[in-house]
């Protein structure tokens, strides 16, 4: 099983018993770096908090070992999105429309002053399922497919 595979089978895994739980799945990340890591990202409306993250890494590691879904050795990661969270499904876009978003695109845009990264109003989604932004005063549809990155813009 690829490394996709795995997160959306960990996802479709842990998303029912996270909801009750009353805990939002938000990503999974199944990544190697030193050694293979399965980082699952939460959230809850007032925030999660260490017990939370605790809870969950119980909960998710039970059902991962039941599910027998990896087969290399992981290690498991329960955090926080944090406050610059990358957005990233359609009900990200649609949950903080209206939030300043710090874009990175592939390759330059005409339409932002030939750069490939800015920050922009997000607008949400349109019918289509693209990303609108507006930028300077101007509404922009974006095809996924450009955009490399989206995060909450965050700042001090």
């Amino acid at each position: 099983m690829g490394r996709k595979e795995i997160e959306l089978e960990a996802e479709r895994l842990l998303e029912p018993a996270l909801k009750q739980l009353g805990i939002e799945l938000i990503d999974v990340e199944y990544v190697r770096e030193r050694n293979w890591i399965l980082r699952v990202f939460i959230d809850k409306e007032d925030g999660v908090d260490l017990n939370d993250c605790q809870q969950i890494s119980e909960k998710a590691g039970e059902l991962l070992d039941e599910a027998d879904l990896i087969s290399a050795n992981y290690m498991l990661e329960v955090s926080s999105p944090g406050l610059d969270r990358v957005l990233k499904k359609d009900k990200d876009f649609l949950r903080y429309a209206g939030e300043e978003v710090d874009v990175k695109l592939f390759a330059p845009l005409e339409e932002v002053g030939g750069v490939k990264a800015f920050t922009a109003v997000l607008d949400g989604l349109s019918d289509d399922g693209q990303i609108r932004l507006i930028f300077q005063d101007k509404t922009i549809t974006l095809g996924k497919d450009k955009i490399s990155q989206i995060r909450i813009h965050f700042s001090f």
